[in-house]
C-alpha cells in the first residue's frame, strides 16, 4: 500500500498568496468597521452635544478616520507584496458579518456604531501580543474553534493566530522560507510596475516591494503602527484607541447621559436577510436610496482599485483609476454619515440605518483597454445621475455627494481616452512596443566584493555594500546603469566618458567609482572637504578620506542612525527604524577659519562611541548651507544625541554598541 504525505520542506507560493489574501481581507474589514463607527459619531450641538463634548467627539472622529486611512496603507502594502510574488491583489472580501471560521475564532468582525463596547472591541483587535485586554461586550465569538490542518497539505488553508500581529509574524517567516527556496529574484518575480507607490498616492504603505528587505519592512511597519504594536509604541492604533477610551470614560463619569453617536444599525442589510440573527433590515425609503448609492460607490471603488493594479505605471489609466477610486471614497463619506442619521424602518424602530459596505460578487480587474474605460465612465455617470435625483437642498450631505460625483464624472471623461488602444499583453505598455537597444555585455570581474566592468575608455567599479540607492546613476545615465534587469546591468560604453565620470562623482556613497583607460587622470580629491547631514539619513563625506587609517576613496555615506548592519557605512537602516533627525542643523555663531580647505580627512569610529574626525572640514546642511568649519570634531553615530550632528555622550546612556 502506497502512502502519500505532501512535502513539507518546500514552501508553496500558493499558500503564501492564500495567506496574503486573508491579510488583505482582514485589513479591508478593519478599515470598514472603523469607518462605520466614525460615520455614526455626532457632529454638531444640534445633534445633542455640548460644545465641550463636540470638541472631543470631533477629535475622536478625526483620529478614527486617520486610523482607517492607515489601514488602507496597510492594505496597499499587502497588495504590493502580493504583486511582488506574481499574484493579483485580493480587493474583495466577504460581506458583513463574517461567518465563523472565515477568520480565527478570536477575530470577530461586524459593523457596529460607536459606543464603549465597540471601542473596546477595536482595542482588543489592535492589542499587543502580551495584552490581557478583553473583547467588547457583544463581540464574543459565536463558537470557539481552532483553524488549520494537523499536518502539511498541498491545499492552502487558513492559519490560526491569536492576534493580528502574530499573523504578520507568520507571514514574514513564510516569505523568508520562500526566498530561501527560490532565491530573491525567483520568489519576488512580479512586475514592480504594477504596484502602487508613493509617487501615485500619499499612503504610508504605498512603497514598491522589490526585495525581501522591503517586504519584511512593510510587514514590520504594519505591526509597529497597528496590530501587534507594543504598549510603548507611541502613536500606534492600540494607543490611539486607548486614549479615546480614557477620555470617553471620564466624560461618561461627568455626564452619564452623554451619547456621542447615533444608534446606527449593527450589520445593516438592504434586503430581507435569510438569516436575520444579528442583522438589521433597512426599510426606510430614504435610507435605502442613500445606502444603495453609497454601496454602489464602494463597489465601483473596488473595481477601480483592481484595475489600478492591472496596468503599469507607464499607463495613464493607472493614475486616473486610482484618483477616481479615492474620489469615490470621498463621495461615500457624506452618504454614510447621512445613513447613520436616518431611521432603519418599522421593523427596527430603536435604531438607525447605516452603510452596509456590500461587496461585489467578483472584484477581479477588468481587462485593460477601451472597454474598461467605457465601463467606468458609464457607471460613474449612473451614480452621478442617482446623486442628483436623491439631492435634498436642505441636506448638505446630499448636496456634497452630488457635487463630488459630478466632478468624478468630469475626471473620468477627461482622463479615460476611449480611442487609445489597449496596452501590450506582454510588456504592459502601449502597443506596439518601441525597440530596445541591447548592449553587449562588457567584460566583468569581481574582487573583494567589488564589481569591475571594463569599457573601451573607462572601467567602472561598483561596491554594493556601500550603495544607498541615491539613484544618480540610473537616472543620470540610464543607458549605462540598467535598473531592475537580470544579468549584466552596467555598460560603460553607452555614454560619453566625460559625462559618465561626472555621474560617478555624483554618487554620494562612493559605491560607484572609476579607473580611466584612455590616459586621462582618475578621480582626485575635491578642493573642499565636506560632510553633509542628510535629512533623517546618513552623513555624506567628500574629501581625501582615511577610514581607520586606510584610504576610503573620495566619497562615503556613513551611518548616523546607529542601526546600520554595515557600520560605519550606511545600509539604509534609517528607513527601517523610522530615524528622525534634521538635515538642517543651526549655523554656528563662530565657525573656525580654515587656512586650508582640503587635505587628508581622518575618520576614526570610536568603539561604542562617535565618529572622531580630524582634518580641515566644512559641515553643511543637506541643502548645502554652511553649518560650521572645524579641524577636529566628534560626530554622533548612535542616533540619540540632543545636539546632532555633534556627540553629546548619549551613546553611553543608551548602551550603543559598535566597533
Amino acid at each position: 500500500m502506497v502512502s502519500y504525505t505532501p512535502a513539507h520542506s518546500a514552501p508553496s507560493r500558493e499558500q503564501a498568496l492564500h495567506a496574503l489574501y486573508e491579510a488583505a481581507e482582514l485589513e479591508h474589514c478593519l478599515m470598514c468597521t472603523y469607518l462605520y463607527a466614525a460615520f455614526s459619531l455626532k457632529s454638531s450641538v444640534e445633534e445633542g452635544l455640548t460644545p465641550e463634548q463636540l470638541e472631543a467627539v470631533t477629535r475622536w472622529r478625526r483620529l478614527i478616520m486617520q486610523i482607517a486611512t492607515e489601514e488602507m496603507g496597510h492594505l496597499t502594502a499587502v497588495w504590493n507584496i502580493t504583486v511582488a510574488l506574481g499574484g493579483a491583489p485580493r480587493v474583495g472580501r466577504s460581506n458583513f458579518p463574517l461567518d465563523p471560521g472565515y477568520l480565527p475564532a478570536g477575530v470577530v468582525v461586524k459593523l457596529a456604531p460607536f459606543n464603549m463596547a465597540t471601542l473596546q472591541h477595536f482595542i482588543y483587535l489592535e492589542r499587543p501580543a502580551d495584552s490581557d485586554e478583553p473583547d467588547g461586550a457583544g463581540f464574543e465569538p459565536e463558537r470557539h474553534f481552532v483553524r488549520g490542518a494537523d499536518g502539511p497539505r498541498l491545499t492552502p488553508h487558513g492559519l490560526n493566530y491569536d492576534t493580528v500581529g502574530d499573523f504578520y509574524q507568520l507571514l514574514g517567516v513564510g516569505l523568508r522560507r520562500l526566498v530561501e527556496t527560490h532565491g530573491e529574484a525567483g520568489a519576488l518575480c512580479g512586475n514592480p510596475g504594477l504596484q502602487v507607490c508613493e509617487t501615485e498616492v500619499v499612503l504610508g504603505g504605498a512603497k514598491r516591494v522589490i526585495c525581501l528587505k522591503t517586504a519584511l519592512a512593510a510587514f514590520n511597519a504594519i505591526i509597529l503602527q497597528g496590530e501587534g504594536a507594543q504598549h510603548s509604541v507611541e502613536g500606534s492604533h492600540y494607543q490611539k484607541f486607548a486614549s479615546i477610551r480614557s477620555e470617553y470614560q471620564a466624560m461618561l463619569a461627568a455626564d452619564p447621559s452623554f451619547a456621542p453617536a447615533f444608534p446606527a444599525a449593527t450589520n445593516p442589510v438592504l434586503r430581507r436577510p435569510p438569516r436575520p440573527e444579528g442583522r438589521v433590515w433597512i426599510e426606510d425609503p430614504r435610507a435605502i436610496a442613500t445606502v444603495d448609492l453609497a454601496n454602489s460607490a464602494y463597489g465601483l471603488m473596488q473595481r477601480l482599485l483592481a484595475y489600478t493594479y492591472a496596468v503599469t505605471t507607464k499607463d495613464p489609466d493607472k493614475s486616473v483609476s486610482l484618483d477616481l477610486a479615492i474620489g469615490l471614497m470621498h463621495a461615500l463619506v457624506p452618504l454614510a454619515e447621512r445613513a447613520a442619521r436616518l431611521p432603519a424602518g418599522p421593523s427596527n424602530p430603536s435604531c438607525h440605518a447605516g452603510v452596509s459596505f456590500i461587496t461585489l460578487r467578483d472584484t477581479a480587474a477588468l481587462p485593460p483597454g477601451p472597454a474598461a474605460r467605457r465601463f467606468f465612465i458609464e457607471r460613474i455617470e449612473q451614480l452621478a445621475d442617482a446623486a442628483v435625483r436623491m439631492q435634498e437642498p436642505e441636506d448638505a450631505r446630499t448636496v456634497a455627494a452630488a457635487t463630488i460625483f459630478a466632478k468624478l464624472l468630469q475626471t473620468a471623461k477627461q482622463g479615460f481616452d476611449l480611442s487609445r488602444p489597449p496596452p501590450s499583453p506582454v510588456l504592459g505598455t502601449f502597443a506596439p512596443p518601441a525597440p530596445i537597444a541591447v548592449q553587449p555585455p562588457a567584460p566583468t570581474s569581481t574582487q573583494d566584493g567589488i564589481e569591475e566592468v571594463d569599457g573601451e575608455k573607462i572601467t567602472l567599479l561598483f561596491d554594493a555594500k556601500r550603495c544607498i540607492h541615491a539613484r544618480f546613476c540610473v537616472t543620470g545615465a540610464p543607458n549605462v546603469f540598467l535598473a531592475n534587469v537580470q544579468g549584466p546591468w552596467i555598460h560603460p560604453d553607452a555614454m560619453d566618458v566625460e559625462r559618465l565620470a561626472d555621474i560617478a562623482h555624483a554618487c554620494p556613497s562612493g559605491a560607484i567609482r572609476y579607473k580611466r583607460r584612455d590616459g586621462r587622470p582618475d578621480e582626485s580629491a575635491p578642493p573642499v572637504n565636506l560632510v553633509s547631514t542628510r535629512e533623517a539619513g546618513p552623513y555624506g563625506f567628500r574629501g581625501d578620506l582615511r577610514l581607520n587609517g586606510a584610504s576610503a576613496g573620495f566619497r562615503a555615506t556613513l551611518c548616523r542612525c546607529g542601526a546600520s548592519k554595515n557600520k560605519p557605512f550606511c545600509d539604509g537602516s534609517h528607513h527601517d527604524i523610522g530615524f528622525n533627525a534634521t538635515g538642517e542643523p543651526l549655523t554656528s555663531a563662530s565657525p573656525e577659519t580654515l587656512d586650508t580647505r582640503d587635505g587628508p580627512l581622518q575618520i576614526d569610529p570610536q568603539t561604542n562611541g562617535p565618529l572622531r574626525v580630524r582634518g580641515n572640514l566644512e559641515i553643511t546642511s543637506g541643502t548645502g548651507r554652511m553649518v560650521t568649519r572645524v579641524t577636529s570634531t566628534l560626530l554622533c553615530r548612535c542616533g540619540h544625541s540632543k545636539t546632532k550632528p555633534f556627540c553629546d555622550g548619549s551613546h553611553a546612556i543608551v548602551g550603543f554598541i559598535a566597533d
